[in-house]
């Protein structure tokens, strides 16, 4: 599980523990209606609250209040409509909302929720018993394996004993950071902490910098932007975390911007990340190009393409350039830009290119490498990608020509059409 980010939708960033059954079934239909299903939008997930007691058999209880139907009947809704659907607990004696937590409960807890048909958990990390998360968390991975049902695993033990490090073995997503809440400066920090972990993450575990925000109100249109491409581009699950049944056609906008999330969801699965700054320029410190006002973040696809973000974190407008060698491309090679939030191409640039961007904002680009006339059949490989800049898993093929290995993955290697002199790539 867990071959591509996670995406749909949770309660808790606009909801908190004010959730229902009515607000659940109302948010599938939301999702239906806008369409975001088709965009891989398929997890219906309930955050805290929901559970209120255990039976004298130890078998978690809904709270009936909130959901008379109970857990089956609304899993079953939510499948009606082509959706997954997903539950909270906790590695904890109780949850963060001081309900009821599945520490030393986890097979009961495990076998309730592949009665009940989740799709997915969450799994949280507050009233512990003061052991590390590496002790306790693997006990619900057994649990989950051995319950007869595929259950993604979320891990959300905000980051403090470095998940990143040990997790990928335990679940298929973990949390890096403590909890976003809705504005720029909590939004940039987390990116910011998130972007530091790219080389840990991959097809079978993300890194989770938590939820989405755009369309909870307070951060303006290119901060969302913003917020949602560095998503996209850090290979993050994709997480709703707003009012779909108020969301405006701005919102719905940003959080449906196809380009965006196929950088999202392509299948080389290397997360984007910082590549130069203003302050750092393109040198390593510690292992990461350190922070600026200005900055770039690139990361290779599947395509032979590369996503580009030009990131002003300033409080001004600003002109940003990308070299193409900081972004994985060669330094003289000639690619074709993509805008895509403006869905259009921009133009055909050697070497570099630079724009003016707006305070708080972002250009989110596409680089497609061009040489000559020729064309650059690429074949891909769902191979992990052995360079950090480059998808050198691939095998290149000429138009006309025969098969041209691309060689070991050397980091060198960083062109998808290196071996096919005078070729323009075909997607």
């Amino acid at each position: 599980m867990g071959v591509k980010p996670q995406m749909g939708f949770n309660t808790w960033n606009k909801f908190g523990c004010n959730i229902n059954e009515k607000l659940a079934r109302d948010t599938a239909d939301a999702i239906v209606e806008a369409g975001l299903d088709k965009l891989g939008y398929v997890y219906l997930n309930l955050d805290d609250c929901w559970q209120v007691s255990r039976t004298n058999d130890s078998k978690i209880v809904v709270d009936p209040n909130t959901f008379p139907s109970g857990m089956k009947a609304l899993a079953d809704y939510v499948h009606s409509k082509g959706l997954l659907f997903g539950l909270y607990s906790d590695a904890g004696f109780k949850t963060c909302a001081g309900r009821p937590g599945s520490l030393g409960f986890e097979t009961i807890d495990a076998k309730t929720y592949a009665e009940w048909e989740v799709d997915y958990l969450k799994y949280d990390n507050c009233n512990t018993d003061g052991t590390i998360p590496e002790h306790r968390y693997p006990v619900m991975t057994k649990a989950l394996a051995e319950c007869g049902r595929d259950i993604f695993f979320s891990m959300c033990e905000w980051g403090v004993n470095n998940p990143a490090e040990w997790a990928r073995s335990v679940g298929n997503s973990w949390r890096t950071t403590g909890d976003i809440n809705d504005s720029w400066g909590s939004m940039i920090n987390i990116a910011m902490a998130n972007e530091k972990l790219w080389r840990r993450a991959g097809p079978g575990g993300w890194n989770d910098p938590d939820m989405l925000e755009v369309g909870n109100g307070g951060m303006t249109y290119e901060e969302y932007k913003t917020h949602f491409s560095l998503w996209c581009l850090m290979k993050a699950p994709l997480l709703i975390g707003c009012d779909l049944t108020k969301a405006s056609a701005e919102t719905l906008e940003i959080l449906g911007n196809k380009e965006a999330i196929a950088v999202n969801q392509d299948a080389l699965g290397v997360q984007g990340h910082r590549v130069w700054s203003d302050k750092g320029g393109n040198k390593e410190v510690n292992g990461d190009v350190p922070e600026g006002d200005l900055e770039v973040w690139a990361g290779p696809l599947m395509s032979g393409q590369f996503a580009v973000i030009l990131l002003n974190k300033s409080d001004k407008a600003a002109e940003i350039k990308a070299e193409f060698a900081d972004c994985g491309l060669r330094v003289a090679d000639t690619a074709i830009v993509r805008d895509i939030w403006a869905h259009e191409d921009v133009g055909s640039f050697s070497g570099e290119f630079k724009d003016t961007v707006p305070s708080h904002g972002v250009k989110f680009l596409i680089m497609t490498p061009v040489l000559n006339s020729r064309v650059c059949y690429k074949q891909s490989t769902p191979a992990w990608a052995s360079s950090p800049r480059s998808p050198c898993s691939a095998r290149a093929f000429c138009g006309g020509a025969a098969a041209c290995p691309r060689g070991t993955g050397s980091p060198a290697v960083r062109s998808p059409c290196s071996c096919c002199a005078g070729t323009t790539l075909q997607l």
